[in-house]
């Protein structure tokens, strides 16, 4: 990928976080290679805190599944298809109180209706905090028109219920 294209990608990645969780954890996309995506998120808030002061496991969740779906819906096309993440596992190794927390994702396996991606979070001295697993699917996008499956393979006397 052209340096300038990944600015500009980047760029627009960026501008769709705009209302959503990830514009809430200050979320950001720093860096796109093949098959891999990396984003940052500062703990500097208090908001992202548990109670006795460390990071909040779901803050970390939240990072490593905004950056492996955003990966995945990279992989396809958005006007298509939708991406779904079917299945998450993650493994803290470290707590954190304060700093960057930043996230690579890899792409494993990239089949046509399956991603396994794998994200690996970390601290700015590239000190382990947490290894995640996630599996997407891919859907082909419904038309406004279609009747759903279970329109048309059921019988009337079920629609009336």
């Amino acid at each position: 990928m052209k340096k300038i294209n990944k600015i500009k990608l980047l760029k627009r990645l960026n501008r769709f976080n705009k209302n959503t969780l990830m514009n809430t954890l200050k979320i950001k996309y720093i860096n796109i290679g093949k098959n891999t995506l990396t984003g940052n998120m500062f703990i500097n808030r208090k908001k992202l805190l548990q109670p006795i002061g460390y990071l909040h496991g779901g803050a970390i969740v939240s990072l490593a599944e905004s950056i492996g779906s955003t990966l995945s819906n990279l992989q396809v096309d958005y006007k298509i298809f939708n991406v779904f993440n079917i299945e998450f596992s993650i493994n803290h190794i470290k707590s954190i109180k304060k700093g960057i927390l930043f996230a690579k994702a890899k792409i494993i396996h990239k089949g046509k209706t399956l991603h396994l991606i794998k994200i690996h979070i970390y601290n700015e001295y590239k000190k382990n905090i947490s290894f995640c697993k996630m599996t997407n699917i891919i859907i082909l996008k419904k038309k406004k028109n279609d009747r759903t499956y279970l329109e048309k393979n059921t019988s009337k006397n079920y629609k009336e219920l």
